[in-house]
């Protein structure tokens, strides 16, 4: 009965979308009412639940991270959570905008956007919770000060994503800031490098390096940073482009004892092709010519923690 009405709850959003170019408040609305619908059945099936992705749901997340961080903090029991998310563009799409929308929570949002909250306030409603816009470049300089002057509340959820030197903010951050943190990753590295995109000051992926593909850090390299940061890895979203801790706190047998990790093969082997030749325009590169096309591209291997080493990805492979 749920899913026929999903179903048709869905086919009537589509077509008011496209046919009648409705505004954007009540477009949202029956984003969040189908949306609400599709999570509360996914609840029912929470344990049986064994790979993560299995829980994904898109309402306002990218891909699927919506269903994933529900899953999370369900599973935790946080009920009303807050969070940080940095990275979030004019927050059409994000990780936290359905939490920010059925639960009010008490949020920052971080992005360099120009004119960030105006942006932010086309797309939702600001007096419906406490939700702080920051407008700022967030460099490994300057997180800690960021947060300390923009976030006077407990974490529950974190979330990091800015196509770049991710690696390096995340490695500033307090040790267990949050209960769940979510980290973007760059698959075309593969399951086996620990390698990072160097700590450079406005770094922009499109001018690294022409291709787009050489930006942000492995995930080996950020499940071990994060092991050290007191988290563990319970797995990504099917894009395999997100990774999802939590702290340790949360023992792994308590609370996700049915989830399963899978080789960091299976993480890293992702089908995104998003790769631009010299002109600009997409060329669909895919599996192992995407890690070729950046084979000269510079990079900081952190195999050795207490040895920073940095070489060309060609002479890593």
């Amino acid at each position: 009965m749920i899913k026929t009405f999903n179903y048709y709850l869905l086919k009537l959003f589509n077509f008011l979308i496209l046919r009648l170019n409705i505004n954007n408040k009540l477009t949202n609305f029956i984003k969040i009412q189908n949306g609400i619908q599709t999570i509360i059945s996914q609840e029912l099936k929470y344990e049986s639940v064994i790979y993560l992705e299995e829980t994904e749901c898109k309402i306002f997340s990218q891909n699927g991270e919506d269903g994933i961080i529900n899953f999370l903090r369900k599973s935790l029991n946080i009920e009303n959570p807050n969070f940080v998310e940095i990275g979030v563009g004019d927050y059409s799409e994000a990780n936290t905008r359905f939490l920010y929308e059925i639960k009010n929570s008490k949020g920052t949002i971080i992005d360099v956007m120009d004119d960030l909250e105006n942006k932010v306030k086309k797309n939702i409603s600001l007096w419906k919770g406490d939700l702080n816009v920051c407008q700022e470049k967030i460099e490994s300089e300057n997180i800690n000060y960021v947060l300390k002057n923009n976030c006077n509340f407990e974490i529950d959820i974190f979330s990091l994503d800015i196509d770049g030197i991710d690696y390096w903010i995340a490695d500033k951050i307090n040790s267990k800031i949050s209960k769940i943190f979510i980290l973007e990753y760059n698959s075309t590295f593969g399951p086996n490098l620990e390698i990072t995109v160097p700590n450079i000051r406005d770094f922009k992926r499109s001018d690294y390096h022409y291709s787009h593909l050489c930006y942000g850090a492995s995930l080996k390299l950020l499940i071990n940073l994060m092991k050290r940061k007191g988290y563990y890895f319970v797995g990504s979203n099917s894009l395999k482009n997100n990774a999802f801790f939590i702290n340790n706190d949360y023992k792994k047998d308590i609370y996700f004892p049915n989830i399963k990790i899978k080789d960091l093969n299976f993480y890293t082997d992702s089908n995104i092709r998003e790769s631009r030749t010299k002109a600009g325009k997409l060329n669909f590169l895919s599996g192992q010519n995407k890690l070729n096309e950046i084979k000269d591209c510079e990079v900081i291997d952190l195999k050795n923690i207490n040895k920073i080493n940095k070489s060309k990805i060609s002479n890593l492979i």
